[in-house]
């Protein structure tokens, strides 16, 4: 019995030893990487900005007299073609301002008539020597005074015709409803606003650039404008108008849809992606997006290096990121001309892991 629980002890023993043991090492984890050789380019500067977009054409209608309004045909929403009535007021006082012109037109004509049949006989006896030269320069004086009277009568007819056809308001050209801001039987004043139309192809998006930018703006330039309602649309513009007057720190700029432009409406938020041109045209060092990765200790890539025997490992460096440009982003500091990155899966990279480049052996 002693002998049995002695081998039993001896067996325990080796047991315990053997487990103790470390295991053999295995082969090092080597992960494939996609890479890109660090280069100097690109000549434009992402910039986005926000707006707000707005009718080509935004106009306030109103009369330009005064009077009740007693036909009011729209609604907001409808769509109005050019010439259409929007509204009117009541014309009566209007028309018998007309009428009034219009006979005072005609007194003034028929006093000419008799003002030129008596300097006709002025004349006539001047020849025959039985009135004298002060009596006809009256008769022709008479004449040409009863002419004026004639004129400013005619002027007063058309300036009462115009007021009337003020009565009448119509839209300028194929719009759509806006707003309504009065209603029937409502007594209004001249250039009170009546209704908003909004009219035009395509929208515009009004855009406040700061003043360090708006010098790299250029009238003509192409645009991309996604609107927050519309998450999926991405849609081209072109910049019409770059403002010279500052409006606080911000300058005003105009840009033109010129894609999908019934899809906006007015007062819908958007950005505008501004490709600026670099000051100076100096190519700068531009990496993909993708390559950069964040941290609580900042941007940082991955190096990719070699040693004696042509096995590559990636080494963390950080990278100071100055903006972002049509090509990528503009690394400010920390990498040079002709080093290579780790272009894809960086955060799945850690210090001094050996890796193999994808699609070559070599550089």
């Amino acid at each position: 019995m002693h002998k049995l629980n002695a081998v039993i002890l001896v067996a325990v023993a080796i047991l315990a030893t053997a487990c103790s043991e470390p295991p053999p090492p295995g082969e090092p984890i080597v992960r494939p990487v996609r890479y890109q050789r660090v280069d100097r380019q690109g000549s434009e500067e992402l910039r986005v900005f926000s707006g707000t977009a707005h009718a080509a054409l935004e106009t306030d209608l109103s009369f330009k007299v005064q009077g009740t309004v007693n036909e009011l045909p729209i609604e907001v929403g409808d769509v109005v073609s050019s010439g259409q009535r929007i509204a009117a007021v009541d014309r009566k006082d209007y028309q018998v301002r007309t009428q009034e012109a219009q006979a005072g037109l005609a007194q003034a004509r028929a006093q000419l008539r008799n003002a030129e049949a008596s300097y006709e006989r002025a004349r006539s006896l001047y020849e025959n020597r039985n009135i004298s030269r002060g009596e006809l320069d009256a008769a022709r004086a008479g004449a040409e005074s009863a002419e004026a009277m004639v004129n400013a009568a005619n002027q007063q007819l058309q300036a009462a015709q115009l007021q009337l056809s003020y009565t009448r308001l119509t839209a300028p050209q194929d719009c759509t409803v806006a707003a309504v801001y009065t209603k029937e039987n409502e007594n209004v004043a001249a250039g009170q606003p009546i209704a908003q139309l909004n009219c035009g192809d395509c929208s515009e998006i009004s855009v406040a650039v700061p003043e360090t930018f708006i010098g790299r703006i250029r009238q003509g330039s192409e645009v991309d404008v996604t609107i927050a309602a519309l998450p999926d649309s991405l849609i081209r513009g072109r910049v019409t108008e770059v403002g010279i007057a500052a409006v606080g720190t911000t300058y005003p700029v105009t840009v033109v849809v010129t894609g999908d432009c019934p899809q906006i409406r007015s007062g819908m938020a958007a950005d505008v992606r501004f490709r600026l041109p670099l000051e100076g045209g100096t190519r700068q060092i531009v990496v993909p997006p993708v390559s950069v990765g964040e941290d609580r200790e900042g941007n940082y890539v991955y190096v990719l290096e070699a040693d004696d025997q042509d096995q590559w490992f990636a080494h963390r460096r950080s990278v100071e990121v100055g903006g972002i440009l049509a090509e990528g982003l503009l690394i400010a500091t920390g990498l040079s001309e002709g080093e290579l990155i780790a272009t894809a899966g960086v955060r799945r990279i850690s210090e001094g892991m050996q890796v193999r480049l994808m699609d070559q052996n070599k550089p």
